[in-house]
């Protein structure tokens, strides 16, 4: 067979090991960690997923080497936890037999211990340790390493390598980036010591090499170690991509692999985890640039999904290996859809931080895109039931589409209806805001593999009781209708739903957006982004309350750089010509200005329609926006689960 994408499919030697394919699973942490930080069962089906799905490389994340100096609760790897070598051993395994290399990622938190607890509280009882003494800006003091800890630091990496190569895992990725323990001695940022680990960058390279000598010493020649760093830092006072290949460059001898990542802890989450406001890509000139300076293979990563692009990357030489995390959260088959010459199929991740937003509130794992994250353990594959059945979905959107999908999957007779004339429900309306066009794409590929899996799809036509008659099972997914506010001249406006077919009216430099919700803001972050003064109107006191706590701080941060002016407090009376009239919080009537107006007060559930098809069928389930206005990812998680009970 004629592939594809010749160079992203080329395997690659690194040290004494062959990688199927040149993509490789960037470090994600697991969510199941048992109380003595051994992975748990979850999180071996979770690593398991990736190497299913055609992965050269599974990479484990994050093991703390040195829990004495760092106790974070992350998976640990030591002789006296009596689970820990089993746990380990059999994640591994997982992941080796499907094809995959097992790769775990040693790291270290430093000064910045415990950032993923959930108490954060706890993290003021912690001792921090760094490369000197400082005092973080949340107040917590920071203890230097003394050069006795440094040494049985050492020592320990020397011997969780020897256990990791144990457990099986055939490659190991010593993490020195991303502002954690090894990045704060190569930073001169954090690292302002005066003994033979600080000042110069000869120095301050020290204790890294140490530690990456200590892991040859433990897994010997040939076993591949590849080094993870920020390629730069990203922030006043860390270094630049010009330090950053000068690193690369001293430590090269040492690994077999650079994987050149971007940002710090400090500063950059949306650098080192590119937000859907970046380009797809946007860190690989680092990569490329530190490519220029060493001699062993170098490794890309941030915001890749894109096959053609990944395949140029490769093939001219910019890198030797791509990294993705969210990516193969989003579609874990994207590599071996990428082998079999199925692009078309693959599902792009949203880029919307569900998947670490989830980690951060409860400990646990989703994907907007993917319902199975997570939860793997609960079965990797749609089963056929037992007993076919002929399943009605009412409405095409998000999660009719998932329902049809699964259902047909499960061998079902399916059938979807959608009222209007076009599949995508809602997420037809985000093909006119570039950084969200994946969300559109998202409902073109759930239509083409609803096609694909045999469903019969019916568009005009709204789904009845009496059309529902002579069905075993009707899903319903009617989704919502925008909230139109019953404002004089509320005709003048353009609401946010419409706005992919109405765009052409908004021709004014000055637009108030009416609504300061998720929708509200992100098309405020739109318009400015086209060069427009843009004034956000709120009724609350805050905006974006509904986005996630990862991307919200991102979403407030990119409408302050784009000059969005907030005015909350403020409950919209009329829309005239030139604005909207206002009431404030003092009660006085303000005129804000605008030549157009975007109307983004919310959702309201399509409840009339969803309640009339609740008896027309044995099995009856309603899910997504019918229920409650919610986001994609509780449409398609309840979308698929509907399907599986049937």
């Amino acid at each position: 067979m004629k592939q594809m994408y010749p160079n992203l499919c080329k395997p690659i030697t690194i040290g004494n090991v062959t990688f199927r394919n040149r993509i490789f699973s960037a470090p994600m942490s697991g969510a199941d960690i048992t109380p003595d930080c051994n992975i748990g069962m979850r999180s071996t089906y979770f690593y398991e997923m990736r190497a299913r799905g055609g992965a050269a490389a599974v990479t484990v994340s994050e093991l703390v080497v040195d829990p004495k100096t760092d106790a974070s609760f992350m998976y640990h790897l030591t002789r006296t936890n009596p689970g820990s070598i089993p746990s380990f051993t059999y994640t591994a395994d997982a992941i080796s037999r499907h094809g995959a290399v097992p790769s775990v990622e040693f790291s270290h938190a430093g000064q910045y211990a415990g950032t993923y607890l959930l108490d954060k509280d706890a993290k003021q009882e912690m001792v921090q340790y760094g490369p000197s003494d400082c005092t973080r800006p949340d107040g917590i003091p920071v203890r230097a390493l003394s050069k006795e800890q440094m040494a049985e630091m050492v020592d320990t990496y020397r011997e969780t390598a020897k256990l990791a190569k144990l457990c099986g895992f055939k490659m190991i990725m010593v993490h020195a980036g991303h502002g954690w323990l090894l990045n704060q001695f190569l930073s001169p940022y954090f690292n302002h010591r005066e003994d033979e680990y600080g000042g110069s960058l000869e120095n301050r390279l020290r204790f890294v090499r140490e530690i990456i000598q200590a892991v040859r010493d433990g897994v010997g020649a040939g076993f591949p170690i590849e080094l993870r760093m920020s390629g730069s830092e990203f922030f006043e006072g860390g270094y630049g991509l010009e330090e950053g290949c000068r690193i690369a460059h001293g430590l090269e001898d040492l690994v077999d692999l650079i994987h050149v990542s971007a940002g710090s802890y400090k500063y950059g989450f949306s650098i080192t985890h590119p937000s859907m406001f970046r380009d797809h890509g946007c860190n690989v000139f680092l990569a490329k640039e530190i490519k220029k300076h060493v001699s062993v293979p170098v490794a890309a990563i941030g915001g890749l999904n894109d096959p053609e692009m990944m395949d140029k990357l490769i093939g001219d030489g910019d890198v030797d290996v791509v990294y993705m995390g969210r990516a193969l959260l989003a579609d874990p088959e994207l590599p071996n859809k990428v082998m079999a010459n199925r692009p078309e199929e693959i599902v792009r991740c949203l880029r919307c931080f569900v998947c670490m937003a989830e980690r951060g509130v409860t400990s646990t794992r989703r994907c907007s895109v993917n319902p199975r994250i997570g939860r793997e353990h609960e079965g990797m594959e749609v089963l056929p039931a037992r007993i076919k059945k002929k399943v009605l979905v009412a409405g095409g959107g998000v999660g009719g589409l998932q329902a049809a999908i699964t259902a047909a999957q499960r061998g079902h007779q399916v059938v979807l209806c959608e009222k209007s004339g076009q599949l995508g429900g809602i997420l037809n309306c985000e093909q006119a805001i570039d950084f969200k066009y994946e969300m559109y794409q998202l409902g073109q590929t759930l239509a083409l593999q609803a096609q694909r899996e045999g469903v019969e799809i019916r568009l005009n036509t709204e789904v009845t009781p009496e059309l529902a008659e002579g069905f075993d099972a009707v899903i319903v997914a009617v989704g919502s209708n925008p909230i139109v506010p019953r404002l004089p001249g509320i005709e003048q406006a353009v609401v946010v739903n419409n706005y992919y077919k109405e765009k052409d009216k908004v021709t004014s430099e000055e637009i108030v957006v009416l609504g300061g919700g998720l929708a509200g803001c992100e098309c405020a972050v739109h318009l400015a982004r086209d060069g427009k003064k843009v004034r956000l109107v709120e009724m609350l006191d805050e905006v974006c309350r509904d986005a996630n706590i990862r991307h919200r701080p991102i979403l407030l941060q990119e409408l302050k750089d784009r000059g969005v002016e907030i005015l909350t407090g403020h409950r919209a009376l009329e829309i005239k010509s030139e604005g909207v009239l206002c009431q404030n919080k003092a009660g006085a009537q303000v005129l804000v200005p605008g030549g157009n107006v975007i109307c983004a007060v919310g959702q309201r559930a399509n409840r009339d329609a969803a309640d009339a098809l609740r008896a027309s069928a044995p099995f009856v389930r309603l899910v997504g926006d019918c229920v409650r206005p919610a986001n994609i990812c509780m449409a398609i998680y309840e979308a698929y689960h509907a399907a599986i009970d049937i």
